[in-house]
């Protein structure tokens, strides 16, 4: 349980970098719009000819100003869409509309109950507000989180259900936005009811919060730092920076809540703001101080403290890690580095970075920020600002006194404790900076064994050359599609003895071939792929192919002790297996059988069975005789890319049926133009070739319902 609330938390923080992503943007637009455009900024650096009311450049920055507005006013809905297409888990693009209409839903709802109700704001300032013109309760980004997780969840259990055949197409992904309506409708009904209580609750925690003082304000900084290696801290942060919970403000008549909105919204009306609230910024005005001076110390200090013959090489590493923590706050090539060879030095840096918030909420400093404290984000929210809004100068003084003090510190534990930082390794071993994937590599590894879906995955990432030589991973019915960087990196024999069935290489393009559980495996390996090391891998012992010469020949002088006859599921034309126009059904990699080109439109059952699984993208389905023999009736090549159109089918998952029912109805006019080719494999799947074997019983001509192959089964 607490693995898989872990997991839920991950998988939220990352959810939330979607909508943040825009902030830096929306930053710019916004500092740089009411910056230049502000009259008082105007006369003092005497720009009244290029930047005064009626110029070009004025009109722009003025559209930008109000570019930038819109964005950061329409953060609920942008949050909304965002999380929605972070937590679900397929069709992506589904969840995001069906996350807008909820988000319109929801607050048109509420609109209704204060309309019926004669609702008044109550004690709370600014209870009722407008979302995207929507008379509704202030509800801020709680609102578009709570509508975002919601459809991903909607989502993810409904986005492939089955309706009977009257409705039917309103089934799949066309029902999630209806489900996501209807649900919204009630939820915005009861928000409306028990909102009010919950941003009471949300105002006294802010009210707390804000009460704590400095030590309230340490406080944060550890724990945000201490988060980093988990990647919780955006789940942390978010609420400080974008809800009450990180204080409320009223500028130019209106409520702001979040430490983030309050300073952009001071920001929008700097004219008439004599100093940016420090209470507000005090969630991210102290990463200036680190990123831009404390960590480029930290690295000073690991390339003094290099061994003299690899100062050069680690030397150039080091410089850019530093520049990219100073200008854009990127911090990870620098904290993970010593947090993966020596977890000391994080827990130095996490008390030194939580105590710089609290030191510039002391000083009054309020430099605010769109993602992270870089030069860049000082320069447009502080130093254009003026030192008189912001006191963006003490930062110069205090980042030395931190620069020193990460350099002497780190130089010291390094030196006494002979810490490997980047430098100071083995011989043996590789001189770089380590990544977040690194990190979690080594924690996987130093938790124990992989489990058996993680060591098949890493054989396979083995097989096609890494993770640095993988560089697109897809599937279709029964194929694992991989694009790969070099393709002399792969290994087939490794391949293959993950259980594959067949490799088809192509140029830059891997089929691994196994079978239906390719979905799963699929999935397993884009999880194990976010956290393994991003390196190349050459297999130096390429395992031998087995001769099949043996087996053939002890077969042959078998008698088998039952057969059994699969029929035509289609009217056309009848052939061999290894005429199919695709290498891996031609040569048997999925499984032996026969192919038929369809003449008419419907697919039948082969025989009496049941339906064991039908492909999201309608183009094949898994068939189950009465006597176990597993078909796969795969309809055309590549057909996959189709994306179910040019097929509707006429069974769902489990469905008892009769030799000859009707399975689905294709339209062959539609797929003879869009698919390589209609030609269809009908394969036994998962056949025993110690055991089994299959003879084709007509070919040309054949009709639905005439026998197609027999499948001799050996005692």
């Amino acid at each position: 349980m607490k693995g898989k609330i872990f997991g839920v938390l991950q998988r939220i923080g990352r959810s939330f970098m979607l909508p943040i992503a825009v902030l830096p943007v929306a930053g710019l637009l916004l500092g740089l719009g009411s910056s230049f455009t502000n009259e008082t900024t105007i006369a003092t650096y005497h720009l009244e000819a290029i930047l005064g009311q009626g110029t070009i450049l004025n009109g722009l920055l003025t559209v930008m100003n109000a570019v930038a507005n819109t964005i950061f006013g329409n953060l609920p809905l942008i949050f909304a869409i965002g999380v929605a297409i972070g937590m679900a888990k397929k069709e992506k693009e589904v969840a995001a509309l069906s996350a807008a209409i909820a988000y319109f839903v929801m607050h048109s709802a509420i609109s209704a109950m204060i309309t019926l109700t004669n609702y008044e704001e109550s004690a709370i300032d600014g209870a009722i507000t407008q979302a995207c013109g929507i008379t509704t309760l202030e509800m801020g980004v709680f609102g578009g989180i709570i509508v975002g997780l919601g459809v991903a969840a909607l989502h993810n259990k409904f986005h492939k259900i089955e309706l009977p055949n009257a409705i039917s197409f309103f089934a799949g992904s066309r029902f999630v936005p209806i489900i996501s309506t209807l649900v919204y409708t009630f939820v915005g009904i009861l928000m409306f009811f028990i909102w009010p209580f919950i941003q009471n609750g949300i105002y006294a925690l802010g009210g707390l919060v804000t009460g704590s003082g400095y030590v309230g304000t340490l406080i944060f900084g550890l724990i945000k730092r201490a988060l980093i290696p988990f990647g919780l801290h955006h789940v942390f942060y978010m609420p400080f920076w974008q809800t009450a919970v990180g204080g409320t403000a009223t500028v130019a008549g209106e409520l702001y809540q979040g430490g983030q909105n309050i300073f952009f919204a001071q920001l929008a009306h700097s004219a008439d703001i004599a100093h940016f609230s420090a209470d507000a910024t005090r969630y991210f005005s102290g990463e200036f101080i680190f990123m831009i001076f404390g960590l480029p110390g930290a690295a000073l200090a690991m390339y003094r403290t290099a061994r003299p013959e690899k100062k050069k090489a680690v030397g150039g590493l080091l410089l850019s890690a530093a520049l990219a923590s100073m200008f854009t706050g990127i911090t990870e090539p620098i904290e993970f580095s010593f947090l993966f060879v020596a977890p000391i030095l994080f827990g130095v840096q996490v008390i030194l970075a939580g105590s710089a918030y609290m030191i510039v909420h002391m000083l009054n400093i309020a430099v605010g920020l769109t993602f992270s404290g870089g030069f860049i984000d000082l320069f447009l929210f502080g130093i254009l600002q003026g030192n008189a809004k912001t006191s963006w100068l003490l930062i110069i003084p205090v980042g030395i006194i931190y620069f020193l003090l990460y350099y002497f510190i780190f130089s010291f534990l390094i030196k006494k404790l002979n810490l490997k930082t980047p430098g100071r390794e083995d011989d043996s071993e590789e001189t770089k900076l380590y990544t977040k994937a690194d990190y979690k590599a080594k924690q996987a590894g130093e938790a124990g064994a992989l489990s058996a879906a993680d060591e098949l995955s890493d054989q396979i990432m083995k097989g096609l050359g890494g993770k640095k030589n993988i560089s697109d991973v897809d599937c279709c019915a029964t194929r694992l599609r991989c694009t790969v960087n070099k393709p002399e990196l792969v290994n087939k024999a490794l391949l293959k003895s993950t259980g594959a069935s067949g490799v088809v290489t192509n140029g830059q393009g891997v089929q691994i071939i196994y079978g239906p559980r390719v979905t799963v495996i699929k999935a397993n390996l884009e999880d194990y792929l976010e956290k393994a090391p991003n390196e190349e891998y050459i297999n130096s012992n390429p395992i031998e192919t087995e001769n099949e010469n043996s087996k053939e020949a002890s077969m042959e002088a078998k008698k088998p002790s039952k057969t059994v006859t699969i029929y035509s599921p289609m009217d056309g034309n009848a052939d061999d297996l290894a005429t199919a126009p695709d290498e891996a059904f031609a040569g048997r990699m999925m499984g032996d059988g026969a192919v038929v080109t369809p003449s008419t439109g419907y697919v039948y059952a082969p025989a009496d069975g049941e339906i064991g699984f039908v492909f999201d993208t309608k183009h094949a389905i898994g068939f189950v005789t009465e006597d176990d023999i597993n078909l796969l009736i795969h309809v055309g090549i590549d057909t996959v890319k189709l994306a179910g159109q040019g097929f509707e089918v006429l069974v769902t998952d489990g469905q008892k049926v009769k030799k000859g029912e009707p399975l689905m109805k294709l339209d062959l006019d539609f797929l003879s133009k869009n698919a390589p080719s209609v030609t269809s494999p009908i394969i036994f799947s998962d056949m025993d070739e110690d055991s089994m074997k299959i003879h084709l019983l007509k070919s040309g001509e054949i009709k639905a319902g005439d026998p197609l192959f027999e499948v001799e089964i050996f005692e």
